[in-house]
């Protein structure tokens, strides 16, 4: 269910996130502009209802958005640089966010926030987090999905590394995961490579 975009200004302007010397001002508007480009593949799942609408002309079939709206989930901190752009194409989509952090420890997730939008088992759901590398994350922002009721979500992140793929398919094999950047792997850490640091610290200039 893994779906690896490729398209060259995605490429040119993922480059320009990798770099260590893009400015946080800099990486913001561009992380932007690459969940933009992203959109086309991460709303492509989207529900609508076929219409009638009435133009200067005539009437003709249109199509509206399914009710009740999808949601965009996002997972602090980092995830709002994606929720905030999708927003700005699907206005209609409320946003919810779940706190997960990782243990520097143990790498494992762990919760300290979570606040969704009412309904949320009858929305369809975009999940956003620039980072896919263990997967722990993204698993447990899953689970407590369907603890809701949520049956049905895409996972949107701008790099990937195997391992998080492969513990998330696992996990949830009928998740469709959208990145930008399918990288190499994770290092001692369990951070990615090539990767682009930590987003959250890039997108908020807290290194």
């Amino acid at each position: 269910m893994l779906t690896v975009l490729s398209h060259p200004l995605i490429d040119i302007k993922l480059t320009t996130l990798r770099d260590k010397d893009t400015p946080p001002h800099d990486f913001r508007r561009t992380l932007f502009e690459i969940a933009g480009l992203m959109s086309f593949d991460v709303f492509k799942f989207l529900n609508s209802t076929q219409i009638s609408v009435t133009t200067p002309l005539e009437t003709t079939d249109g199509y509206r958005l399914a009710e009740p709206a999808p949601a965009i989930i996002s997972i602090l901190r980092a995830g709002n640089g994606l929720a905030d752009a999708f927003s700005a194409l699907l206005p209609e989509a409320p946003i919810g966010h779940l706190g997960l952090q990782r243990n520097e420890d143990t790498h494992n997730a762990e919760a300290y926030y979570e606040k969704l939008p009412r309904n949320i088992d009858s929305r369809q759901i975009i999940l956003a987090d620039p980072m896919l590398a263990t997967g722990g994350s993204a698993i447990m922002a899953v689970d407590r999905l369907k603890r809701h009721g949520v049956k049905d979500m895409v996972f949107a992140c701008l790099v990937a590394a195997p391992e998080g793929v492969a513990a998330v398919e696992a996990a949830h094999p009928e998740l469709s995961i959208i990145t930008a950047g399918y990288d190499r792997a994770l290092d001692e850490n369990c951070y990615i490579l090539p990767g682009l640091g930590d987003a959250g610290d890039r997108i908020y200039n807290t290194v």
